[in-house]
């Protein structure tokens, strides 16, 4: 909770206890003043910190409070006797209020993100990207050409003013909101948190130019989910691009005001058998997969000047990696065969296009979560799944069947890579939401096991560093230690394909 918020929600507890506490000829005077520090801390709130909708009974509390002590006050007499039963009823009723905002404040806070841990100040700036030769083939009408946002993380001169937003497009949050099946205006309040970026700070004179990497978020996620991750990366030295795939995405808001919402879910039914469904995973892949070149291709014009930047010059493109989460992570793998990327990583996510390819000949990261990588431990200890717990996963063997064939030709791929420096990690009490900044948006979503045991900011903290580990050894030649084998820093850090480390080992 902020300060002003938390301060204004104690002043209302307090005046509720004043009311019952004290007797009716001694309560006039300080209910009256405590009603005006609750209205002070009020407008220190809304001036200060901003207003937010999950607050609206505490708003109404303070006014009806304010309003009934100045009567009595002023008037040196109260409102007529009340019955006590009703008085009662209406304390209830207050105290209910109270409890459920409070409830509101902790389920939904003003969260800070993480602070950067590298040297760098950090700046930012959005780009509108339409691809010429491409149709968009996501769109209701089946129309236009294929249209990109693309957010850059990059390292600045020393910043002056405030911070850009965490949400640069703060219409989208009402879908965002409605894509969790939750009322519009639930994450509005994430409005106020802030990034630890500059709008438009020049880029660093410390080094002529900077590696690049690419970032691609899952499905139904955004470009601003993975704002923590990008800002870590750029402290430390590196242009980082992360890509809304557009209608994969909950919502995109481009210059002129349209938005986009997430289509990509049509082209999966349940009625659809395995093939059908893996085949239009791969028709999404391949369009996510040739997204990311064409963003490629354009940072290749803004480094010529081709394209208005302040990167024109910077950008070093004999070094670009790819990252992403869940299909971003898959994208990030497809992606690398593109003979441009030099490394990657997948977080989280499970590969696509799998028959189309022959081996990836390069250093490619894996960081799984627990339960992923159990998945992953039963197929290839070729443990079969019981009548019962089909039944309770809704699924049919011959589908989960399937799925194994697919696994097995997925882990084959994860071992090779290790054959030419990558590695297969997982991380003890993740689960798949730890991998984006959407860990840090509520502690309901842990206690609903959307994100796992671990907290948000270790998990991040852990993520980073593996994946800034990775990065540094592969596109700056230098560190590479995590990827030696177990640290004691890291503990819940675990080598999948070795088997000494642990016996979970597939």
């Amino acid at each position: 909770m902020r300060l002003f918020e938390l301060l204004f929600l104690l002043s209302n507890i307090s005046l509720l206890a004043l009311m019952v506490l004290l007797k009716k000829g001694r309560r006039r005077i300080p209910v009256f003043v405590g009603s005006g520090i609750a209205t002070l801390l009020l407008l220190m709130h809304w001036t200060t910190e901003g207003y937010r909708l999950q607050l609206i009974f505490l708003y109404c509390i303070t006014i009806v409070f304010l309003a009934l002590s100045g009567y009595s006050y002023f008037t040196k007499n109260g409102p007529k006797k009340v019955p006590r039963f009703i008085m009662g009823t209406a304390y209830s009723a207050i105290a209910i209020m109270l409890v459920f905002t409070a409830s509101l404040m902790y389920a939904f806070p003003v969260f800070q993100l993480p602070e950067p841990t590298g040297e760098f100040k950090v700046g930012t700036q959005t780009f509108h990207l339409v691809d010429t030769d491409r149709e968009e083939i996501f769109n209701e009408a089946n129309d236009g050409k294929r249209e990109l946002m693309v957010q850059v993380w990059y390292p600045a001169q020393a910043g002056t003013g405030r911070y850009a937003p965490f949400v640069p497009d703060t219409p989208i949050l009402q879908y965002m909101a409605a894509d969790y099946g939750l009322p519009g205006f639930t994450f509005q309040h994430m409005k106020y948190v802030s990034s630890h970026a500059y709008t438009g700070a020049e880029v660093s004179s410390e080094q002529t130019t900077y590696p690049l990497i690419l970032a691609n978020p899952g499905n139904g996620s955004s470009r601003f989910l993975h704002t923590s991750q990008a800002e870590n990366l750029a402290s430390h030295g590196y242009i980082v691009a992360v890509i809304d795939h557009t209608y994969n995405t909950f919502a995109t808001e481009f210059p002129d005001g349209r938005i986009t919402t997430s289509t990509t879910n049509d082209l999966f039914s349940p009625d659809q058998d395995y093939r059908t469904s893996r085949g239009n995973r791969d028709k999404l892949g391949k369009v996510l997969t040739d997204d990311v070149a064409f963003t490629l291709d354009q940072f290749e014009l803004i480094q010529s000047g081709q394209l208005p930047s302040r990167l024109k010059g910077k950008i070093d493109l004999n070094h670009v990696g790819v990252f992403g989460h869940s299909i971003g992570g898959a994208t990030a793998y497809d992606a690398s065969y593109d003979s441009r990327i030099a490394a990657g990583i997948d977080l989280d996510g499970g590969l696509y296009r799998l028959r189309d390819r022959d081996n990836l000949r390069k250093p490619f990261l894996f960081i799984n979560s627990e339960s992923y990588f159990d998945n992953l431990k039963r197929v290839s200890d070729n443990r079969v799944y019981t009548d019962a717990e089909l039944n309770r996963m809704g699924s049919t063997r011959e589908w989960e069947d399937q799925v194994t064939e697919d696994k097995k030709l997925e882990l084959k791929r994860m071992r090779e890579t290790v054959d030419v420096g990558g590695e297969v990690l997982y991380i003890d009490d993740t689960e798949h939401f730890n991998f984006a900044d959407v860990q840090f948006i509520s502690p309901i979503f842990n206690m609903l096991g959307i994100t796992g045991k671990i907290a948000p900011e270790r998990a991040n903290s852990v993520i980073n560093a593996y994946m800034l580990d990775f990065f540094d050894m592969y596109l700056k030649n230098q560190d590479g230690i995590l990827m030696k084998g177990p640290d004691n820093r890291f503990p819940e850090v675990k080598f999948a394909f070795q088997k000494q480390q642990n016996k979970k080992t597939p």
